[in-house]
């Protein structure tokens, strides 16, 4: 299937990076547009974004790194596919590196984190848009550790989230959609507010686990024709 890549940025005079690069095919996996398995046609993106083969080596190469392409002999860069004992390893990761960033944060957090925090909540109770609820999930997550001012701790956390979010944003919506995980969120939320350290993180561990959980299940339904991806 050819690479779709929408809203491609004004390039001017001005090459794009592969930087640029690695960000739309990045994107382009973790919506779907990707499949995993499917071979990344490196003369495809050169034309799409023209410019030279190089620039989109180094972006496969960073993509590789993050686990989201590997490279197999006579295939070139294929999207890496994820087995279920990876999955709940990679959930396993997740919760130990997010509980970790959480504890970190929680004396650190301000009015405006908790504000910041429910106004998250309150989007994401409230967006229909099946595309925007990973994105939400992922804004309210990540707000809840930025006191803890640790930057390589949230981009590491950011990288495993991205392994698993091509699959979590179908699994929303087979899983019934945004009540419960809202639910959570606002339970996690109150514990921080009450600086609750112990409880915030067991809270935040037990809806990574239930995450994990709804996703194995339904990961045949994720997997199976492609109309559903």
């Amino acid at each position: 299937m050819p690479l779709k890549v929408q809203n491609l940025p004004s390039l001017g005079s001005t090459p794009p990076t592969s930087d640029i690069i690695a960000k739309y095919i990045r994107e382009a996996i973790i919506t779907g547009g990707l499949d995993e398995n499917e071979p990344i046609r490196q003369d495809d993106i050169a034309r799409l974004f023209d410019v030279s083969k190089i620039p989109v080596r180094e972006a496969l190469k960073r993509l590789e790194a993050e686990g989201l392409v590997e490279f197999q002999r006579n295939r070139g860069a294929v999207v890496t596919s994820v087995t279920e004992p990876e999955i709940a390893e990679i959930f396993e990761v997740r919760g130990m590196l997010e509980a970790n960033a959480l504890r970190l944060s929680i004396p650190r957090m301000t009015d405006r984190t908790f504000q910041l925090a429910e106004e998250y909540c309150d989007a994401f109770a409230r967006e229909t848009d099946v595309a925007r609820w990973a994105e939400l999930n992922w804004q309210f997550h990540s707000c809840l550790y930025e006191d803890a001012n640790k930057p390589f701790l949230l981009n590491l956390i950011r990288s495993v989230n991205d392994r698993i979010e091509r699959y979590l944003r179908i699994q929303l919506t087979l899983s019934g959609g945004t009540g419960v995980d809202d639910r959570e969120h606002r339970q996690i939320l109150a514990a921080c507010r009450g600086r609750n350290i112990d409880l915030a993180s067991e809270l935040l561990v037990k809806h990574i686990t239930k995450a994990c959980e709804s996703l194995l299940s339904n990961l045949p339904k994720i997997r199976g024709p492609k109309q559903l991806i």
